[in-house]
């Protein structure tokens, strides 16, 4: 049975992902962080050779995507917190799910914007104009005076229809 850290580190999109999560020290971390129990972020510096910042920074970056989860002990003499964490690699779905469903929002409020406007640009400042915007101008360029000329955006909508296409049936919205 492969280690399930090893299973998606194994897997070049899903270290792709990670990497661009947490970086080679992030990384690192993964790959050597003990198999079995909870471990103190201390611990895990100590045990791992990795600077204790990094191992915090890349610790919480997990967390926030829940690939990673804590719970806190309180000693009772000193009042020090001690948090120990695990990993939850499993989630990693989840998080990119999640992931894409935000670049799936941000791209369609782009094709929304392409589709309801109109576009003008000035072909030697290469400035780009909403219509409203090119009429307040009266269609000429406010840095050198040129004529503004339609800009035809069929390209870029046709180009953001596929995107959206395929990451809606990549996470099973299509």
């Amino acid at each position: 049975m492969m280690d399930p850290v090893e299973e998606v580190l194994n897997e070049p999109a899903l270290r792709a992902y990670v990497h661009r999560l947490v970086g080679d020290e992030g990384l690192n971390l993964l790959l050597k962080f003990p198999k079995e129990g909870e471990h103190s972020d201390e611990d895990l510096a100590a045990s791992t050779g990795i600077n204790l910042n990094s191992v915090r920074h890349s610790l919480y970056t997990l967390y926030e995507k829940r690939l990673a989860e804590y719970h806190r002990i309180k000693n009772n003499e000193t009042g020090w917190l001690t948090y120990l964490w695990q990993l939850r690699i499993d989630h990693i779905y989840d998080a990119i799910r999640e992931d894409l469903g935000l670049v799936l929002s941000k791209l369609e409020r782009r094709e929304k914007y392409e589709e309801e406007n109109d576009f003008f640009i000035c072909k030697d400042c290469q400035v780009l104009f909403t219509f409203p915007l090119a009429m307040d101008n009266d269609f000429k360029c406010p840095n050198c005076e040129k004529a503004l000329t339609h800009f035809d955006n069929d390209m870029l909508l046709r180009s953001l229809k596929v995107r959206i296409e395929s990451i809606k049936k990549s996470i099973g919205h299509a």
